[in-house]
């Protein structure tokens, strides 16, 4: 039986109110990651803009301390909301399906509003991103259907290789 992993993970929130204390939907995504015993190596508050946002991205993937990015906010369908814009054109592979499967699992909740959110997952440089809304619920489906679980593995390739 595979054994459970330990890694280390940057949590950013993000907001059009610049400067805002941190998010209900990050502070679950850093509580549940804990919980499952990794660790939250950096905290993140911040605004939405493309550049800033890819700035704070680059910084993550950048840093061999950081293997799992997890965003909350600046996904939806609005023109200031770019976190999945910025972090799409850092990805070396996007991990195809995570918006589509995320939108499926939160329709009965939600409705058919769900196809505004732009989640999106992938990877670069050894560095696992999840871009999720910045709604607690839809960030608690996420961690508890998809994430969690695909964290909870041993990694298979150098994606995500423990210290």
């Amino acid at each position: 039986m595979d054994q459970a992993i330990s890694l280390r993970c940057a949590v950013l929130s993000v907001s059009s109110q610049h400067g805002a204390v941190r998010d209900g939907a990050g502070e679950l995504l850093a509580a549940r990651a804990e919980a499952a015993g990794h660790r939250v190596v950096r905290r993140v508050c911040m605004g939405d803009g493309v550049h800033e946002v890819r700035q704070v991205l680059s910084d993550c993937i950048a840093d061999p301390e950081i293997q799992v990015v997890l965003s909350s906010g600046g996904s939806g369908f609005v023109r200031r909301n770019a976190v999945p814009d910025a972090a799409a054109s850092l990805l070396e592979q996007e991990i195809r399906g995570f918006g589509e499967l995320l939108q499926h699992l939160a329709y009965s909740a939600v409705g058919s509003t769900i196809v505004q959110s732009r989640a999106l997952a992938g990877y670069a440089n050894g560095t696992l991103i999840f871009c999720l809304p910045g709604v607690v619920g839809a960030c608690a489906l996420a961690w508890d259907r998809i994430i969690g679980a695909q964290l909870a593995v041993p990694p298979r390739k150098k994606c995500l290789q423990t210290a």
